[in-house]
């Protein structure tokens, strides 16, 4: 569901609980699945734009438009029964960079959260124009897999638009907690493939390091989307910021909450992780700031304590299971009885 699906049904549980009230939706995302709902208005132009897939094969892109200088889409372009950690490329993302500066954009916002591709931005980069070689000076193949061989990397074209990249966590890109560590398995790798993985993206990062970016080994938020934070700031000079907090100062949320008595946002699954970047968290962190009554709804709920939190017991939940969580968590939160 979208987050535009969710908040209706957020809305209409709130409603049942309190049917005088008045609900201001406001659908976000921390830069990852639902970017483009939560950002462009209903009329906005989104251009299906084909591009290389993770594994090679083309994939269809939405290229979204913010205004007529203003492009932004999401980089999660592979599916999740198509995980191949090792040899899955960022290359699309590179190439719809590309393609929006061609179409006018003066500034291009990438939405990190949701990739399968631990490549540290390396795809990209290619979809720019930059090379990257072995001790041989022979091309690497595409992936992270091989940037334990990398040796040099030559320079791309000259990109005529400022990139801002929206990261949904604050994983580095290399250390104990960095992109391979934490994400690989998730994308499909196992031991070996996360030490391969590791020993790669700390090959690209002495490079940066060598081309005078050295901080961004350790940058919070390099490792987004297994590393594209990191080389979206060395390969096309992006600027790297919150997803969350962007979209949230986008649609005008400190506003609302300004007027509210009651805060209810949801996630998948809301752990101490949510706490760290993800849009929920910086929600009910906001929330909190301003003093405001603040419900959690999650199909999973784990580990939190002084949250007002209900799950679903880990069911996956469809519209009307998300609903029934908002009413109870409305009438929890205002004190009213149960139904």
């Amino acid at each position: 569901m979208g987050p535009r699906q969710v908040a209706e049904a957020l809305s209409a549980g709130i409603r049942r609980a309190v049917p005088e009230a008045s609900v201001l939706q406001c659908p976000i995302s921390d830069g990852g699945d639902g970017l483009l709902d939560a950002v462009l208005t209903p009329g906005s132009l989104r251009e299906p734009v084909s591009v290389t897939g993770p594994l090679g094969a083309p994939v269809r892109g939405v290229l979204g438009w913010v205004d007529a200088e203003t492009a932004i889409f999401e980089s999660a372009l592979l599916r999740s029964d198509q995980l191949d950690p090792l040899r899955a490329t960022t290359r699309g993302v590179g190439e719809l960079i590309w393609e929006a500066t061609e179409r006018g954009a003066k500034v291009v916002v990438v939405g990190l959260g949701g990739s399968a591709t631990v490549d540290g931005g390396t795809g990209a980069a290619r979809g720019l124009g930059w090379t990257f070689l072995d001790a041989r000076g022979e091309a690497l193949p595409e992936g992270g897999g091989s940037l334990g061989q990398l040796a040099d990397l030559g320079g791309g074209w000259g990109l005529g638009a400022q990139v801002l990249a929206l990261s949904d966590v604050t994983t580095p890109l290399i250390g104990s907690d960095g992109a391979a560590p934490v994400f690989a398995p998730q994308k499909g790798a196992g031991p070996e493939g996360v030490k391969l993985l590791s020993r790669g993206l700390e090959r690209l990062a002495e490079l940066m390091a060598r081309h005078g970016r050295p901080e961004l080994a350790t940058l919070p938020g390099g490792g987004a989307a297994g590393g594209l934070g990191a080389g979206l700031a060395f390969f096309a000079k992006a600027s790297l910021v919150s997803g969350a907090e962007w979209v949230l100062d986008r649609v005008g949320f400190d506003a609302a909450l300004a007027k509210a008595d009651l805060v209810v946002t949801g996630e998948g699954s809301f752990d101490r992780t949510s706490l760290v970047g993800k849009a929920s968290g910086v929600v009910v962190r906001r929330a909190q700031a301003a003093k405001k009554r603040v419900a959690v709804v999650a199909g999973k709920v784990e580990g939190l304590i002084g949250i007002h939190a209900l799950d679903g017991d880990g069911r996956v939940l469809d519209a009307a299971g998300i609903a029934d969580l908002a009413e109870r968590a409305a009438r929890q939160a205002l004190g009213l009885p149960l139904p």
